[in-house]
């Protein structure tokens, strides 16, 4: 993007002396619109063959400048018409994106400053080209626009990870549409696809490379309290780290135990397991709906997560269907925030299910432990992968989390009906007694049954 005469300036500005670019400065003001000038050589977009550029790098690192900067040279270098800009909400693609410091509105000389129409959620530049305004927690909302350039801005706190591939379907127009991404590394499964991807080129920088422009005080006081500890090498040194030591789970233990469809045995019982959201706006909590069983070898099994972002009606529903679709034994849900409202909304749905509520008592870290353990002892396995609840069980850190672990909850939850509370189901009890018993029963049953009886409803596991 830039172009012979620029390359030419810039060569002769590093090899100018401070005193020099200073007085230079004073001559021509221009010059501080010129980002190549001022930059750091990983605040410029990479050579070569790429699609996608992703800037990984530590709070404070100025990861918001270069992605302004690399729309405005997108823009005034005619590369691009139409541009994707998504944030990890509405409010953050605006505040930060768009009208924050750093954001476009302040990179640009003011006679050539874009407009901005928030009523639109449009950026319109000097030459014609327009930027669109998006919250990767409305991915639907990218399904029909095109684009030629995106930019992606702290991606790995995107709440919804599907946003990045309704991105990807509108990436069409142009001969080489081109996406920045600016982020704080999290190891998370779309983080970790991006950074495989051969057409990516990833540059990494620390909080440190940019502390003559931070505040001193601030550098300071982050420095004392955060470098060397495992949240200072990520959010300062951009390190990404596959373990969050502060979690419960680790990946290596769930895939120690995952199991394909094909592998797993009879389910003695089933429980779908709900952790409500009582509401339904942009900053909503999305509900956790996860399928459990304890297979006839005592061992506990994830079959479907189902978690959604919904109406109270709608994600009953879908409860509802994956009761009767598995043949569960009951629907567990967690009352603090609904109270009777949960149980009477599956009531009006069905009168017939079968139904317990659940009150939190202790905190989510404490109620979690004994699952982990269940984990850490090889007794549950996960029927496939399931993404996005994993990376919630191995990145939440009670001292750190931000969001509610939905998808967390409403697995502890089944399990702690399943394997842990005698009082659901007495099934430790239960089955350490009598499965043998049950086995021999259910084989003399098998022999004695008539040759033409009729076959039981099958099972989405067999």
């Amino acid at each position: 993007m830039l172009t012979p005469a620029l390359k030419r300036l810039l060569s002769v500005w590093k090899q100018a002396s401070p005193q020099q670019k200073l007085a230079e400065l004073r001559r021509d003001k221009s010059i501080q619109w010129l980002w190549p000038l001022w930059a750091r050589d990983t605040q410029l977009p990479p050579d070569g063959d790429w699609s996608v550029w992703m800037l990984m790098a530590g709070r404070g690192f100025g990861k918001t400048r270069c992605g302004a900067e690399w729309v405005r040279g997108m823009v005034e270098s005619k590369r691009a018409g139409r541009i994707a800009l998504v944030g990890p909400t509405a409010g953050d693609t605006r505040d930060v994106m768009v009208e924050g410091e750093s954001g476009l509105l302040n990179i640009f000389p003011r006679r050539s400053r874009p407009v901005y129409e928030p009523s639109k959620r449009k950026v319109t530049f000097s030459n014609g080209a327009i930027a669109m305004l998006y919250s990767a927690e409305e991915p639907d909302r990218l399904r029909g626009p095109q684009h030629d350039a995106g930019w992606a801005d702290e991606l790995a706190a995107w709440k919804y990870p599907e946003t990045w591939d309704m991105l990807q379907f509108g990436m069409r127009l142009g001969e080489n549409p081109l996406q920045v991404v600016t982020t704080t590394p999290r190891p998370n499964k779309l983080v970790r696809e991006i950074l495989k991807d051969p057409t990516t080129v990833v540059t990494r920088g620390s909080t440190y490379d940019n502390a003559a422009n931070l505040a001193a005080p601030f550098l300071k006081k982050i420095t004392a309290k955060y470098e060397g500890t495992r949240l200072g090498r990520q959010e300062l040194n951009a390190e990404l780290l596959d373990d969050n030591p502060g979690a419960l789970w680790q990946r290596s233990m769930i895939d120690a135990t995952r199991r394909k469809k094909g592998e797993i045995p009879p389910m003695r019982r089933i429980v779908v397991a709900v952790d409500p959201a009582v509401t339904t706006n942009e900053e909503s909590d999305e509900t956790g709906i996860i399928v459990a069983g304890l297979g006839e070898d005592g061992r506990g099994y994830v079959l479907e997560d189902l978690t959604c972002k919904e109406t109270p009606a709608r994600w009953a529903q879908i409860a509802l269907d994956a009761y009767n679709r598995w043949h569960a034994d009951r629907i567990v849900a967690e009352t603090n925030q609904g109270g009777d409202m949960v149980e009477a909304l599956f009531r009006s749905l069905s009168v017939t299910v079968s139904y317990q509520g659940v009150h939190a008592s202790k905190g989510k870290f404490s109620r979690a432990e004994p699952v982990a353990a269940l984990y850490e002892q090889g007794k549950i396995s996960h029927v496939g992968s399931f993404a996005y609840l994993e990376d919630q069980q191995c990145d939440y850190n009670p001292v750190v989390a931000t969001r509610s672990p939905d998808r967390m909850d409403a697995l502890v939850w089944a399990f702690t009906a399943l394997m842990l509370d005698t009082g659901s189901f007495g099934l430790l009890d239960y089955y350490a007694e009598t499965g043998a018993a049950a086995a021999k029963q259910k084989t003399d049953a098998e022999k004695t049954a008539e040759p033409d009886a009729a076959p039981q409803p099958g099972f989405p596991w067999q």
